[in-house]
């Protein structure tokens, strides 16, 4: 069997740390924020998550930019040329053309490298979501799945990664293009605070509205206790946008309610950050359907 490795971009959102474990390569995508381009790196060496929900906050605004082909080229072809194969899952189709360039390149490896492999999963996912499932696959990876397996089997369990979340504002979202001006709208009334999710095309889509803060947070949780499966035994994961209090709020009740003994929290990173703006918190796990 040839060996392989597993290749993501960093709207993954995991902790730096975490990658490392899990062994990744980990591509950046970019931002712009007044006429300076920063790399969206896992350990915020770039641009640190608190620097830049500041400057959100403070007013500023900021472009993104998905993984060029180029830089996929480059890093597919350090691994084919020493005998790895790849198995590479990109941040959500609906929200990037980071998958689109990771296939353009994937196009051209098959050219260069016949006797290799390059699998390409379009995740459908956003976040820790994204992060969760690449953990997962790391998880079948090394309990023996062949490239071609694992990427089945990322095929198989992504429609299953559930995303919900709520965040303070929806506007960020609109300003960048994910939400129609429609959906926005939702979300304006004073006290009203809209709770979305990751439909199984992976696009964000409003679905409820909660009065207050903290019950737009509980109604997270209420939707993972409808619909996920053996919660207790699930590694979780919680994404914020810096808003730690809140995200630590969401895992006890989790671990109340649901009795998970593993849960993960990190930064919505800049890239996703920009479009979600401060504020947000997210809720990741597995369940029947999304």
């Amino acid at each position: 069997m040839r060996d392989y490795i597993i290749m993501t971009d960093s709207c993954c959102d995991l902790t730096a740390e975490l990658a490392a474990e899990l062994e990744l390569d980990v591509l950046p995508l970019s931002l712009s924020l007044a006429g300076r381009t920063y790399w969206n790196y896992l350990d915020g060496q770039d641009i640190p998550f608190q620097e830049f929900y500041a400057r959100i906050r403070a007013g500023e605004t900021a472009t993104t930019a998905a993984v060029g082909v180029g830089t996929f080229e480059d890093r597919m072809r350090s691994h084919l040329s020493q005998g790895r194969d790849i198995v590479c899952i990109a941040f959500s189709s609906a929200l990037s053309t980071t998958y689109q360039s990771a296939c353009i390149a994937a196009q051209t490896m098959a050219e260069e490298f016949p006797e290799g492999r390059v699998y390409v999963v379009d995740s459908k996912c956003a976040s820790l979501g994204q992060g969760l499932l690449v953990y997962l696959c790391v998880q079948r990876k090394r309990a023996g799945a062949t490239a071609e397996e694992l990427a089945a089997y990322a095929r198989e369990t992504l429609g299953h990664v559930c995303h919900w979340f709520t965040v303070n504002d929806l506007n960020h979202l609109h300003r960048g293009g994910r939400l129609s001006a429609a959906a926005a709208l939702f979300g304006t009334m004073l006290s009203i605070k809209p709770v979305l999710h990751v439909d199984d095309a992976g696009r964000l889509i409003p679905m409820s509205k909660a009065r207050g803060r903290k019950a737009s947070l509980l109604a997270l949780v209420d939707h993972m206790a409808q619909t996920a499966v053996d919660p207790a035994s699930q590694t979780v994961f919680i994404s914020h946008g810096d808003c730690l209090e809140d995200a630590r709020f969401v895992a006890d009740s989790v671990r109340e309610r649901l009795g998970v003994q593993d849960i993960r929290i990190n930064y919505v990173g800049p890239v996703i950050g920009n479009h979600s703006g401060p504020g947000t918190v997210a809720l990741f796990f597995l369940g029947k359907e999304r």
